[in-house]
This record gives structure tokens, sequence and C-alpha cells, in this order.
């Protein structure tokens, strides 16, 4: 119906050539319409004001010979030889080339085999995209994403070290005091920066939003903070429990930041100078979407069936208002067979 419709607005051969050429003309991007043996029947006005070439150089010449051959591209070749004929059509294949009068590059080809009426010859439209400068951009992108990338990184770096360094003054000034109060101030100041470093240092060297495997990142974790936190003249150990489940680093953060505030109140409030065989478990479960953090000890709690009730300290505080960013809901339990404390987030979706 369109070619009868064609026909009958322009019946004229000429008539009809005008129109290709007008339209072709048109077409912002570079535009080069060849014949089955790939000579050049017509190219539009941006292909020679893109690539710095006349009318009469080009037109009626093989492709290949263009511009003393700048056109004989080994991928260009490989296009129209061989996937195009095979395919009929081709879009988005990019090439790489260093043109001698424009320089180096980056295009994007588009190619399509339109055959006649009759089947007597094929004429084939190749479409150019100079997509030089958006490949540029991109790379100067990805280039500024793995600087920002490298300067965290080092910057974490300093910061776990400046808290260590700040640790380990806060500890000698304890040793120094005389008052009792004081002292057990600064150690409690002292245990919390080392909570925070340890955090920091475990997730070192993961992007701000990367996906952390919480089993094998908890584990660690609960081992670290046995060793910094518990001395070796005291007979307690923290052991981990837990399988799969991945987050956010950023919620990965919070929930290490819980794990070691209710690992510093069970030592500091469970266990005495008399406690044989003490223990405090970490435990992190998944079922489905929903998640469950629960640290238990079996250091001195309250009556059987009485449930503890929530103080305001610092750690209660810091641990609420962790948990309030996560959206999870905190429960504590406590017993004569020790505290355990829960932190749940029933729709929480991991990754």
């Amino acid at each position: 119906m369109f070619r009868n419709m064609f026909r009958k607005q322009f019946p004229k051969v000429q008539d009809a050539w005008t129109l290709a050429h007008a339209i072709v003309d048109t077409v912002r991007e570079p535009l080069i319409v060849l014949d089955q043996e790939l000579r050049v029947v017509a190219a539009s006005r941006s292909f020679y004001l893109t690539f710095k070439v006349n009318a009469a150089d080009t037109q009626g010449k093989l492709l290949y010979d263009l511009g003393d051959g700048q056109w004989d591209i080994p991928k260009l070749r490989l296009l129209l030889g061989k996937i195009l004929p095979e395919q009929g059509a081709m879009e988005d294949y990019e090439v790489e080339h260093d043109f001698p009068r424009i320089g180096q590059r980056t295009m994007l080809l588009n190619a399509r085999k339109i055959f006649s009426e009759k089947g007597s010859h094929t004429t084939i439209l190749l479409g150019i995209e100079d997509v030089t400068q958006k490949r540029a951009l991109e790379k100067e992108k990805d280039d500024l994403i793995r600087q920002k990338e490298m300067l965290l990184e080092e910057l974490e770096h300093r910061v776990v070290n400046s808290l260590q360094i700040i640790a380990s003054i806060i500890m000698l000034k304890a040793r120094a005091v005389e008052s009792e109060e004081t002292r057990r101030h600064l150690e409690d100041a002292h245990n919390r920066v080392i909570s925070v470093a340890t955090v920091q240092k475990h997730l070192h060297g993961s992007a701000a939003n990367s996906i952390i495997e919480m089993e094998p990142y908890l584990a660690t974790l609960c081992k670290a903070l046995a060793q910094s936190m518990i001395g070796d003249n005291r007979p307690i150990s923290i052991k981990f429990n837990g399988k799969g489940g991945s987050c956010k680093r950023r919620d990965a953060e919070s929930i290490g930041l819980i794990v070691t505030e209710l690992v510093i109140n069970s030592l500091k409030h469970a266990f005495n100078a008399s406690t044989k065989d003490g223990e405090i478990k970490v435990s992190y479960d998944v079922s489905g979407t929903d998640w469950q953090l629960a640290v238990s000890d079996n250091g001195s709690g309250k009556p059987d069936g009485v449930f503890a009730q929530p103080k305001t300290g610092l750690g209660t505080g810091v641990v609420k208002a962790l948990s309030k960013q996560l959206d999870a809901q905190v429960l504590t339990v406590s017993g004569a067979l020790g505290t355990k404390v829960s932190i749940t987030h029933a729709t929480f979706a991991a990754a």
C-alpha cells in the first residue's frame, strides 16, 4: 500500500531520488548509502562535516578507498562482509579508529540491507554515531569513582588507626588515675572506642552500598571482641552461631555496633570475679525475609520469669537508637540462667 502511494505521489524516478537524497541529508548522524559492491551512492551532510571530506571524493568510490584508505577498518570489514550478510541488520556495533584528519574516534555502527522490489540489487544503509565524547565522559566518571573509593578506603584506614590510638591513650589515663569511679568511666570509654574501631576494621575495604555476608562478618567480629575485651585471666568465651543472611554495609555496621554494645554490657554486669565457664552467645538467624539477632549470657540475671526492665544507660540508649535505625524491636529477658537480648526485624529483605 505504501509503495503504491509512493508511486502515485512520486511518479518520476528523479522525484523519488530527490526525496531520498533530502531524507539522507536531514539525518543528524552521519549516514552512508552503499550499493551491493560497497560503493558510496550517497552520504549525508553530517557525514561530510564530521569526517571532513567532500562529495567529489566520496560519491561513487569504494567505502574502503575513501580518504586514502582511512575507512579500511578490520571491524568494519567484518560487519559488512560477514555479519550483515548473515543477519541482514546490525545495531550498535562499536568500532574504534584513528582518522588522519579528526583523530581517534569511537563509533557505533548501525547497518541494514534494503532489497529492491524485484530483488535485482541491494542497498546498504550505514549509520554512524560518534560516541567518542560519551565514552570519554564515562571513563572520566569511572576514574573519579575509583579515586573516590581509594580515598574512602584510605580515610577508613586512618580512622581505624586513630580510634585505636585514642583507645590506647584512654587506657593509659585509666591506669594512672586514683579514683575508682573515674577509672571505670575511662575503661568504659575505652571499650566503646575499641568497639567502633573493631566494626570499622572488619568492614574496611567494602563499598558503602556493598552487600555484606553476615555469617563470616559476625563470626570474625566476635573473635576480635574476645581478643580485645577479655583478659587471659577471665574464664569467659564468646561464641557465634548463625547461617546465611546478608545486608547492606550500613545495616551491617549498625548490627555490628549493637553486638559490641551488648557484649560490653554482659562483660560489665553479668559476670563477677568468682565466675567460672562464663559464656556469651551471639546468634544471627534468618528465615525467609526475617532476621533476628540475639546476644545472651549465662551470668547472674534476675529470678525466673522476671523480664528485665530497660535501663537508661549509655549502652541501652545506643542499642535502642541503632535498632530504631534498622526498624527493629528490642526484647530483653533476664532470669536465673542469664540474660538474653533479641533484636528482631520481621520485614527485613536481605539484599
